[in-house]
């Protein structure tokens, strides 16, 4: 991805949630300059990956691809330091944008659309090689279990909520316009806990057309020196 379209991406997600009443922590403006100076009493916005993440999947972030805000984190690696089990994200998905297949051997997560057009998801159970399973897939959409045969799809409109537990497959796409979706969750590495059935990579690569006006926190390591 072009660091221009970083720099806009995060500018329009500002600008659309702005417009639900949502208010950011400061450090979701910061600018690469204000990184810099943060000290070792912030250290926990580094180390639990908190802020910007944006990812085009390796290919057209238009037509595949996420927008996410990490406000809070714990840590796989140091729970001594860190003992906070629960994460909380923000993910703009745009209409038409649909996130790849994928399932987490750990994080439990709760997805709740807090405004905006629907999310349609499509569900797998994972089967003992990682594959797709055959077997009906067991949800829970706002309190009330759910069963969906396997490769079906449910829609959640704004204001519903759905559970996703280790190794249910999962993808989505928007409809009716972009969607504001809220993430609550176990603890969160999305760097040893995603299994992706055929997405490229994770995270982009990024091409430095401009200067950053944000960081995401795959950039924190060139620029954070605590």
């Amino acid at each position: 991805m072009k660091r221009s379209e970083l720099n806009q991406i995060i500018s329009d997600a500002l600008d659309f949630v702005k417009g639900f009443g949502l208010e950011f922590p400061p450090f979701a403006i910061w600018s690469p300059e204000d990184w810099r100076k943060i000290g070792e009493d912030e250290r926990e916005l580094v180390d639990n990956m908190l802020g910007w993440d944006i990812t085009d999947f390796g290919g057209d972030f238009n037509k595949t691809g996420i927008t996410i805000f990490t406000f809070r984190n714990g840590n796989f690696h140091n729970k001594e330091k860190y003992p906070k089990p629960y994460a909380e994200k923000l993910l703009l998905v745009n209409e038409g944008q649909e996130l790849p297949f994928h399932f987490h051997w750990s994080k439990m997560e709760d997805i709740i659309n807090r405004g905006g057009g629907n999310l349609v998801l499509t569900v797998y159970n994972s089967d003992k090689n990682e594959d797709f399973a055959k077997s009906d897939v067991i949800l829970t959409i706002d309190g009330k279990k759910t069963t969906v045969p396997a490769g079906g799809s449910v829609k959640l409109k704004p204001g519903q909520s759905i559970t996703l537990l280790p190794g249910q497959y999962h993808k989505w796409i928007a409809e009716k316009g972009k969607v504001m979706l809220f993430e609550v969750s176990s603890t969160n590495d999305d760097t040893i806990d995603n299994r992706f059935h055929s997405a490229q990579g994770r995270f982009p690569d990024i091409t430095e057309d401009v200067s950053p006006r944000y960081l995401i926190f795959q950039d924190y390591k060139k620029y954070i020196k605590i």
